[in-house]
C-alpha cells in the first residue's frame, strides 16, 4: 500500500506535469485506460508516422514539438491547432509530434489531475524491436488492486476509425498492464547488465550504434531516479552521473548507481528521496545540457522544483 506521503507526492503535479492554472479546459475521464486513449489521439511519434500511418510530418513540426518540456505547453500546441475538446482525437496533421517520453508525461499529468497517483518510468521495452531492449519511457500509475502498474499509451490502437493504419504495433498483452518482464525499468536493466545476466549491447536505441551499452543504461537510470522524484526531463538531457564516462567512475560512484538501481527497482520511496537529495551526481541541477537532435546541443535552465 502507498503511504500517505507517497500518495500525495505522486498526485501533486511537478513543474513538467503541471497543466497550468485551472487545468485542462474540458471535463476529463478519470479511468487510466480512457486517458491513455485520449493521449494517443492527441499525439504521434515522429518515427511511426510513415510506417504506421503512411503520412508525412507537417513542415516545421519537428522544430517546434519534440523539445517541448512541459505538459501545459503540449496542450497549448494541441489546442492551437484544433480547439476541439481534448476528448476528441485529432487528425494526424493537427497532433503534437512527441517521443515516448511525451506520451508518458501527458498521460501521467492527466492521471494526477484526475486523482490517480502516477509517474514516468525510464527503461527498456522488449516488445518494440525483436531481440533488443529498446530505450523507451512509459507511465506507471497506482491501481488499488494491482499496485503500481505500467501502461504504454503510445502502442495503443489509434482511436480515429477513419485513419487506415498501415501497420500496428504487435503487442501480445494489454498495453495498459505491461508485464514487468516486457519492460525493464532502468534499475533492473542496470543490475542485469552489471551482473552479466544481460548483454549491455542489447540495450539502447536500436538504430543508433553509438547509443547502446552500459553508458546508455547508466544515463537512463539517473533519469529514472529523477522522474521518480518528479523531475521529468527530456530523453536527451544530461548532467552528472547521467553522462559520466564509465571508465572515469570510481567505486563510490558505482555504489551510488547500484543503490539507486536497487531503490528504483523496488520502488523504495523514502530511499529514493534520500538518494536524490543526498548525491549531487544523481540530482538534476538547475542548469543541464540538452543533446537534442532537433534543436542542437544547448544549455537549459530548469525551473526550481517543489519539495
Amino acid at each position: 500500500m502507498l503511504t500517505d506521503d507517497e500518495r500525495a507526492f505522486y498526485l501533486r503535479p511537478s513543474r513538467a506535469s503541471d497543466l497550468g492554472a485551472g487545468g485542462p479546459p474540458d471535463e476529463l475521464p478519470a479511468d487510466p485506460g480512457e486517458l491513455a486513449l485520449l493521449v494517443r489521439g492527441l499525439m504521434m511519434h515522429p518515427v511511426e508516422t510513415e510506417w504506421r500511418f503512411a503520412e508525412e510530418i507537417p513542415a516545421g513540426r519537428l522544430a517546434s514539438d519534440p523539445d517541448t518540456r512541459y505538459a501545459a505547453d503540449i496542450l497549448r500546441l494541441v489546442l492551437a491547432r484544433d480547439p476541439a475538446p481534448l476528448t476528441r482525437p485529432r487528425r494526424l496533421a493537427d497532433r503534437f509530434v512527441g517521443t515516448c517520453r511525451d506520451f508518458a508525461l501527458l498521460h501521467s499529468a492527466l492521471l494526477r489531475h484526475t486523482g490517480t497517483p502516477a509517474r514516468i518510468r525510464c527503461g527498456y521495452a522488449t516488445y518494440l524491436v525483436r531481440d533488443f531492449h529498446e530505450d523507451h519511457w512509459v507511465t506507471e500509475y497506482w491501481d488499488e488492486t494491482r499496485g503500481w502498474t505500467l501502461a504504454d499509451a503510445q502502442v495503443l490502437g489509434d482511436p480515429v476509425a477513419a485513419l487506415a493504419e498501415k501497420e500496428r504495433y504487435e503487442i501480445p498483452f494489454d498495453p495498459l498492464r505491461v508485464p514487468r518482464d516486457r519492460f525493464l525499468v532502468a534499475g533492473d536493466a542496470w543490475r542485469a547488465c552489471r551482473t552479466g545476466r544481460r548483454d549491455p549491447l542489447t540495450f539502447g536505441v536500436s538504430v543508433l550504434q553509438a547509443l547502446r551499452g552500459l553508458p546508455e543504461v547508466q544515463g537512463n537510470l539517473v533519469k529514472d531516479v529523477a522522474a521518480l522524484n518528479r523531475v521529468e526531463v527530456l530523453p536527451w538531457d544530461g548532467w552528472g552521473l547521467a553522462e559520466a564516462v564509465p571508465e572515469l567512475l570510481g567505486g563510490a560512484d558505482y555504489a551510488v548507481l547500484d543503490a539507486a538501481a536497487e531503490a528504483s527497482s523496488s520502488a523504495g520511496f523514502d530511499r529514493l528521496r534520500e538518494l536524490y537529495r543526498t548525491y549531487e551526481g544523481l540530482r538534476a541541477p538547475r542548469m543541464i545540457v540538452s543533446h537534442s537532435a532537433y534543436a542542437g546541443e544547448h544549455q537549459v535552465l530548469l525551473p526550481a522544483e517543489a519539495a
